[in-house]
C-alpha cells in the first residue's frame, strides 16, 4: 500500500505540470510556430502551421482533462500499474515541452512528444 501512496501525489503532480506547460504553449504558441517556418514566409504558410499546433494543443487539453476527470473520480486513482505509466509519461512530456517552450523547437517534434507522452 506504500506504494500506491507513493504514486498518487507524484501522478497527481506530473499530471498538473504537463497540463500547466501545455497552457503556457498554447500562450507562447506564436514564437514556436515562427521557429517552424523559413526567415521569410506567407501568411499561409503561417496559417497552416499555426492551426496545426493549434489542433495538436487542443487535443492534448482534451486528453488531460479526460485523465483529470478519471483520476478525480477515483477509476483509475489506486492502480499502480497505470499510476507508474501515467506518472513516467506525463513527467517526460512535462521535461520534453519544456524545453519545447525555452529552445523553441520545430512544430512537427511536437506530434513526437505528443505520441510518445499521451
Amino acid at each position: 500500500m506504500a506504494t500506491v501512496n507513493g504514486i498518487v501525489p507524484a501522478r497527481f503532480l506530473t499530471l498538473i505540470a504537463h497540463l500547466i506547460i501545455t497552457i503556457n504553449l498554447y500562450w507562447t504558441r506564436r514564437d514556436n510556430v515562427e521557429a517552424c517556418l523559413p526567415e521569410t514566409y506567407t501568411q499561409d504558410q503561417y496559417n497552416q502551421k499555426d492551426t496545426e499546433l493549434l489542433v495538436g494543443l487542443s487535443l492534448a487539453l482534451a486528453f488531460a482533462a479526460v485523465e483529470l476527470a478519471g483520476f478525480f473520480t477515483g477509476i483509475s486513482m489506486f492502480l499502480p500499474t497505470v499510476g507508474m505509466l501515467s506518472t513516467a509519461a506525463h513527467a517526460s512530456a512535462a521535461v520534453s515541452l519544456s524545453y519545447f517552450v525555452f529552445e523553441q523547437w520545430e512544430c512537427d517534434l511536437y506530434w513526437w512528444v505528443f505520441g510518445f507522452c499521451r
